[in-house]
C-alpha cells in the first residue's frame, strides 16, 4: 500500500497523535507542496540503479516517492521520532535503509556509518549511481553538500536539494560581491549549477522566515581534472577566505610562514600566476583560485595542510547563519 501524501493537515494530525512537534534545532521544515516533491524527483532523474542519500527525510514523504521508482534510498535523520516515522512510511520496502544518526561526524566529515551504508548500496552492481536528493535542513546544507562533493571515493552523479535561497545565491555569486566565498568557488570549480525554482515559505510547515530554493548540481569531471589534489584545493580555498579582505601576499605568508624563506618567495609565486600580491581572495575568479592552489601544492609540498582543520571548520560553520 503506498504511503499517504503528506499534506499539512496530514502531518499536523500525525504529529498530534504521536505527541511530537517540529524541532527548530534540527532545522525541521516539512515540504507540504506535493508538486515540489514530484519536481525534485523528476529533476534528480531518480530511478532503478540509483543509490540516493537523503538527509532529513522527516516523515518519509520524499523517501517513499523515490523508493517507488526502484531506487535504493539511504535516509538519515538525527531525530529519533522522524526516523521512526520514515520507517513506518516505507515499511515493506526493502530498498530503503533508515539511519537514526547524525549525518556529520564533525563539520568537515560525513558520518562513517552513513558512508558505509551508501557503499553497500553501490556495491550491489557496478553501474549503480550515487545521488544526494533531499529537503536539506538549513543548518547542515553547506557541510553536507561540500563534504560530499570533495569526497575522494564517493562521487555523486547529481545533487538535487531544497536549501535556503540565500545559500543558493552564495553558490551562484560572482567575485567582488558580498555573497562570493569559499562555497561559491567550490561549486563553480566542481559542478554545473542550476537554480531550479525559488520557493516561498508557504510550501513548508512550519513556515520558515526566509525563502528557499530547489537547486541542482551536476559534478563536472572535466572541471575536476583541472584541480588535481581536490582535498588540497578545498583546504586552500577555505583557508584564504578566512581572510577574504586581506591582501593575498600577507595571507599566504602568514598561513605557511614556516614554508617560506621570505615574502619575496610569495611575490615570485604570485607573479608567475599573473597575480599581484595586493589582490584579495574575494576578488579572484575560480580559475585563479585553481591556479593558486596547484602552484602552492607544488611549492609547499605534502604536510602543508596539516594545521588547517580547526580554521577550516570555523569557516565552514560561518558560511551561512541559521535562520530563526
Amino acid at each position: 500500500m503506498p504511503a499517504p501524501r503528506q499534506t499539512q493537515s496530514y502531518l499536523r494530525s500525525l504529529f498530534a497523535q504521536r505527541g511530537i512537534a517540529p524541532r527548530h534545532r534540527f532545522g525541521q521544515n516539512f515540504l507540504i507542496d506535493l508538486n515540489i516533491h514530484d519536481l525534485i524527483v523528476k529533476t534528480a532523474q531518480v530511478g532503478p540503479g540509483d543509490v540516493v542519500l537523503e538527509i532529513g527525510p522527516g516523515a518519509g514523504a520524499l523517501t517513499s516517492l523515490m523508493a517507488s521508482t526502484g531506487a535504493t534510498v539511504v535516509a538519515v535523520d538525527i531525530d529519533r521520532s522522524m526516523a521512526e516515522l520514515t520507517r513506518e512510511a516505507t515499511a515493506g520496502l526493502p530498498n530503503v535503509r533508515v539511519l537514526n544518526v547524525d549525518a556529520l561526524a564533525g563539520k568537515n566529515r560525513l558520518n562513517p556509518e552513513v558512508l558505509d551504508n551508501v557503499r553497500s548500496g553501490l556495491a550491489v552492481a557496478p553501474d549503480r549511481r550515487l545521488k544526494l536528493v533531499a529537503n536539506l535542513p538549513y543548518n547542515v546544507a553547506t557541510p553536507i553538500i561540500g563534504n560530499l562533493l570533495v569526497h575522494p571515493e564517493l562521487r555523486p552523479e547529481r545533487v538535487v536539494a531544497t536549501i535556503q535561497l540565500e545559500l543558493a545565491q552564495r553558490m551562484m555569486a560572482e567575485p567582488d560581491s558580498d555573497d562570493y566565498g569559499a562555497l561559491s568557488v567550490l561549486i563553480r570549480a566542481l559542478t554545473d549549477f542550476t537554480l531550479v525554482r525559488t520557493l516561498p515559505p508557504s510550501v513548508f510547515w512550519p513556515r520558515p522566515k526566509v525563502d528557499s530554493a530547489v537547486i541542482a548540481l551536476v559534478p563536472n569531471e572535466a572541471k575536476r581534472a583541472l584541480i588535481g589534489d581536490l582535498a588540497w584545493f578545498h583546504s586552500v580555498v577555505r583557508r584564504i577566505f578566512l581572510h577574504r579582505r586581506k591582501n593575498l601576499r600577507r595571507v599566504l605568508y602568514s598561513l605557511w610562514r614556516d614554508r617560506w624563506v621570505d615574502k619575496g618567495e610569495v611575490d615570485a609565486l604570485l607573479d608567475g600566476l599573473g597575480l599581484t600580491g595586493q589582490v584579495r581572495a574575494e576578488a579572484m575568479n575560480v580559475e585563479e583560485h585553481i591556479a593558486l592552489a596547484v602552484a602552492l601544492r607544488g611549492r609547499l609540498g605534502p604536510g602543508a595542510e596539516a594545521e588547517e582543520d580547526e580554521a577550516a571548520e570555523e569557516e565552514e560553520s560561518a558560511e551561512i547563519p541559521e535562520p530563526d
